[in-house]
């Protein structure tokens, strides 16, 4: 009988595996969208749950019919505008010509030097601008985890808007002294992108790493170890593609395509007796995704428009959801 054979573990489209420089995402691509809006926002991971939802594809044995199936808890306080980024496209590409920050709560000088007062831009400054001397136009938002209980120090970063350069400056004049609440951003039913830092697994060995097979009892140079180090080994020199321990997890990952089942504005829907582990009671607007997301419990995952939905169609759409599971998650 032949020996079974499979792929090797460790896609190569993730190299290097190093450790992300921070522990929220940043999203890199965004796709081009006509509406006047942030194209991403983000929460804190609460935990899991199961729900019971009826299918809508009819070519689906989940038409028609309850279902039960898991989903990822998402808690998402309201954003606000720390800053508004004006771009200008130049020989080496676009690049920042001009910033304008505006007033913001205290606890973002907990994360960065914040200016004084009587710099900060208000809406006159911005009706100011003009529109034809900038090529693009983003936002830096920070987020307000107090409302959770879970910290007080904010996370800030760049979020793209969506429309023409003249809405976008006009979106931002309306919601500078505003928050940003998540159903302005997103709508149930709708599919978004996932981007997250996954669990830190630390210095861990090529077999849990990469998946390669243990080697005989009879080996000399132990049996948890690559057996290779490849075609060109000598002088030294070993590949970067040989499967070496070294840091696993907490590398920064994007998951297309996942559906939003329910936006909440009541907690109680979903808080689990006890609370969730690691994390405990939601206590403000609340996403619920089908499937399991990437990252640790109260880490921040940052949701953003498609950029491969052309052709993904969804097993459950919008208001499909019959009924919650609240029950305990303490293993009682």
């Amino acid at each position: 009988m032949g020996k079974p054979v499979r792929p090797r573990f460790g896609s190569m489209g993730v190299w290097p595996r190093k450790r992300a420089k921070r522990p929220y995402a940043r999203v890199r691509s965004v796709p081009k969208v006509k509406e006047a809006k942030p194209l991403a926002f983000a929460g804190y991971k609460a935990g899991m749950t199961h729900v019971m939802a009826v299918g809508s594809d009819k070519n689906k044995r989940t038409a028609k019919t309850e279902t039960g199936i898991h989903v990822t808890i998402i808690e998402c306080p309201p954003m606000r505008i720390a800053s508004i980024r004006l771009y200008k496209k130049t020989i080496l590409g676009s690049s920042v010509s001009k910033q304008l920050n505006f007033k913001f709560e205290k606890e973002l000088s907990r994360k960065m030097t914040t200016p004084k007062d009587d710099k900060l831009s208000k809406a006159k400054d911005v009706e100011k601008l003009n529109v034809d001397e900038y090529s693009d136009v983003t936002i830096q938002v920070y987020t307000q985890p107090k409302a959770t209980g879970l910290k007080k120090k904010p996370e800030i970063f760049e979020v793209a808007l969506g429309g023409t350069t003249k809405e976008k400056i006009e979106f931002v004049k309306n919601h500078m002294d505003k928050p940003i609440l998540i159903s302005e951003v997103f709508k149930e039913g709708q599919v978004i992108d996932l981007h997250a830092v996954t669990k830190g697994k630390g210095f861990q060995g090529p077999v849990k790493r990469f998946g390669i097979g243990l080697k005989s009892h009879k080996s000399e140079k132990g049996v948890r170890a690559v057996g290779s180090l490849g075609g060109w080994s000598g002088q030294g020199h070993v590949m970067y593609r040989i499967a070496h321990a070294g840091q696993m997890g907490y590398h920064q990952r994007t998951q297309y395509n996942n559906i939003i089942l329910k936006i909440g504005d009541k907690p109680e829907e979903v808080n689990a007796k006890g609370g969730f582990i690691n994390f405990g009671l939601v206590k403000s607007t609340y996403v619920l995704i089908r499937g399991t997301i990437p990252g640790a419990k109260k880490r921040l995952i940052t949701m953003a428009e498609p950029i491969r939905s052309k052709f993904y169609k969804p097993e459950f759409a919008a208001n499909s959801i019959k009924h919650i599971m609240t029950e305990s998650k303490q293993g009682r």
